[in-house]
């Protein structure tokens, strides 16, 4: 497989997660997954900013991703079960990811929406990887791709979405 053809296999895999992990910035409000509750050191477990709807509507969407990539390159999964199961292992390891790393920011006093560098970038595609690794896996050169490649995508997002009026701040 040449290079070029490795990096497109390596976002095609990741897909879901990139959009499970945006989508709430569209969809998102509503009731904090942490309803309000600190944690000891008497800051907030994860803030207004990560809701139910978010959550599970950012699973749905990166779910949904995958089974549109299983009709367009059904050869890739193999069968629908196995997209449905990859997309949603990505997108719901994704959301945790973005969970725990908000969960670290406020342990850090970090007010949200405050950048923390490669914890925003990295923290949800880590997870994603690490959930749908039991299913189907990239290569070591692909995660390498990734992991270089997605902070610029996060960034370009996140820039978008702030013009969008989505985000009050471009980070």
């Amino acid at each position: 497989m040449g290079a070029l053809s490795s990096m497109f296999w390596a976002l095609w895999y990741v897909l879901p997660a990139y959009f499970a992990n945006a989508s709430p910035v569209i969809l998102g409000g509503g009731r904090p997954i942490d309803g309000g509750r600190k944690w000891r050191d008497g800051n907030r477990l994860f803030g207004d900013g990560k809701t139910w709807r978010g959550f599970f509507g950012g699973v749905l969407v990166g779910t949904f991703v995958g089974v549109i990539q299983y009709y367009l390159i059904p050869s890739f999964y193999g069968s629908l079960r196995t997209a449905v199961l990859l997309a949603f292992l990505l997108s719901f390891g994704a959301l945790m990811g973005d969970l725990v790393g908000s969960f670290i920011k406020r342990r850090l006093n970090l007010p949200r929406g405050y950048p923390a560098v490669g914890l925003d970038q990295l923290g949800f595609l880590i997870s994603a990887l690490a959930f749908a690794y039991p299913v189907k896996t990239v290569s070591s050169g692909q995660m390498l791709f990734l992991l270089i490649f997605t902070p610029l995508v996060h960034w370009a997002a996140n820039y978008f979405a702030y013009k969008m009026g989505w985000k009050s701040v471009p980070w």
